[in-house]
């Protein structure tokens, strides 16, 4: 598995998949503010979902503020993503952004093709298309038992396994 995360992650620089620099940047800035703004939650979901990006500029930009900053203070990651749900223009995967930003050492980005990765190294069973909290419960378990196996990251096990789907699909993604 360390071989797997380890071609993966060099394969992942060449996939559109999502910039860790940049969300390590958001990260910075939500930690230092202890919320993240409106406009911040708009790049990231334009970074994760250019299509749906625009939903977030109607919350109100308070409401950006209370939410993420009550994100810090709940424990459990269900809830966690519960939360940052309720906000307009972020299903679990854009919520993972966020989750990842604040604590890449124990979130990861989630999507269809770390869903299909998973799946295919045996740990899900199926295919998936959409997700909600419980489904970011379900992958987020075996990413952190691979990070805890590899010595890897939890944000970078994620990476690794949107790059290992890129590689390894055949066929369209939906």
């Amino acid at each position: 598995m360390e071989e797997l995360i380890a071609d993966a992650l060099v394969a992942y620089e060449n996939t559109q998949g999502l910039d860790p620099d940049r969300l390590a940047e958001f990260g910075r800035a939500y930690r230092e503010q202890g919320h993240l703004t409106r406009d911040q939650l708009y790049e990231i979901a334009y970074e994760s979902s250019t299509r749906s990006a625009y939903h977030v500029e109607s919350n109100p930009p308070e409401r950006c503020r209370e939410v993420t900053g009550n994100v810090r203070l709940v424990d459990g990651d269900f809830s966690k993503v519960q939360l940052l749900t309720g906000l307009s223009g972020f299903k679990a995967p854009t919520a993972s952004c966020v989750l990842t930003a604040l604590d890449p050492e124990r979130h990861a980005v989630v999507d269809t093709r770390v869903w299909a990765s998973l799946a295919r190294l045996g740990y899900l069973d199926g295919r998936k298309e959409s997700f909600d909290a419980a489904d970011y419960v379900t992958m987020i378990e075996p990413i952190r038992e691979i990070a805890g196996e590899t010595g890897y990251s939890v944000d970078d096990v994620g990476y690794a396994l949107f790059a290992y789907d890129v590689e390894e699909r055949e066929g369209t993604l939906h």
